[in-house]
């Protein structure tokens, strides 16, 4: 959307009630035959906008799209989503915000896609991406620290994405299963992606890719049993930009507040409380070898925390955890 229309937008919805085509040409300093167009183009994008002849233009309703013109404007963020690209449909959010953070894109551009056609979870495996109801962002981040404590930032976002869940979705209870999902009644709601490209001491930046199924009404048949959304939880229908500029104002101040410690000491209690695994006899697949027992918590630098069958403490950085079933 161009400056203009976008300025056409922000005046219909500021307006109490009609206003009139005169106004935004003496205002615009355009023809009212370019007002029109902007109009058309406005409700093409999704926007209802109600003429009148001899009254004008009034807003009535907005497109639900999570465009920058809906997001921003619910934003208090000092830089995440100060820059927002939006996409009908990528290949995969992530890997447009790595060509952009390549390019040098400052830190806090959020790239949004309506649809993705390759959509990634960690290991590898698709996430199913259809248009017209969910979410799929990515955040670039360039943070000023050692690449060892790159692996705490999916607990972060979980600790953003979580709050705005829980409050939105009434009557159920949300958990974080380590290291990077968000879980509703055990099923996966939204799964988080971190890539990065670093030298030995610095970090260049960090992709942080979020999908969230937010009014996804059925839930396909492969994923059925594993996988739910926010509509299906709470019965409603709920806004995709509110959401996403929700989960932004909680994030900036949860990364900065952790730019300037040492590791997740402050946040541990927080994501404890709400740990899906935490007590539970567990098997995590690792890539040099599985190790399975009973999780104790999280250590302060993100890690599992997990005491084995013969009793031996195992401190897990990366991994694969599921509930073992003779625990079920």
């Amino acid at each position: 959307m161009n400056k203009l229309t976008s300025d056409i937008l922000d005046r219909l919805r500021g307006a109490d009630g009609f206003l009139s085509g005169g106004e935004l040409c003496s205002e615009l300093g355009i023809t009212r035959s370019a007002v029109w167009k902007h109009i058309s183009l406005l409700r093409k994008t999704g926007y209802s906008i109600e003429a009148v002849s001899g009254r004008g233009y009034r807003y009535n309703r907005s497109t639900g799209l999570p465009v920058p013109e809906e997001v921003m404007p619910l934003l208090s963020t000092a830089r995440l989503g100060r820059t927002i690209e939006f996409h009908e449909m990528l290949e995969s959010t992530n890997q447009r915000a790595k060509t952009l953070a390549r390019d040098g894109a400052l830190e806090g551009c959020v790239i949004i896609a309506d649809s993705q056609k390759s959509g990634r979870g960690r290991m590898g495996r698709q996430w199913i991406s259809p248009p017209g109801a969910n979410l799929y962002f990515s955040i670039i981040l360039r943070p000023p620290v050692p690449p060892l404590r790159l692996s705490q930032i999916p607990l972060l976002a979980a600790a953003a994405i979580h709050r705005t869940l829980d409050a939105m979705v009434d009557g159920v209870s949300a958990m974080v299963k380590w290291p990077n999902d968000i879980l509703i009644g055990g099923r996966k709601v939204c799964g988080i992606l971190c890539e990065m490209e670093t030298e030995a001491d610095l970090a260049h930046f960090v992709i942080a890719g979020i999908g969230i199924n937010v009014n996804m009404h059925e839930i396909p048949g492969d994923i059925e049993g594993i996988a739910t959304s926010m509509s299906i939880e709470s019965g409603n229908e709920l806004s995709r930009p509110e959401i996403l500029a929700d989960i932004l104002n909680h994030f900036e101040p949860i990364y900065d507040e952790w730019l300037v410690k040492e590791d997740l000491g402050d946040f541990l209690p927080y994501l404890e409380r709400y740990a899906w695994l935490k007590g539970k006899a567990v098997s995590v697949e690792r890539y040099n070898g599985r190790v399975t027992g009973m999780v104790t918590g999280l250590g302060r630098s993100g890690e599992l925390l997990l005491t084995d069958d013969d009793g031996k403490a195992h401190s897990i950085t990366s991994g694969e955890a599921t509930i073992r079933k003779e625990a079920l």
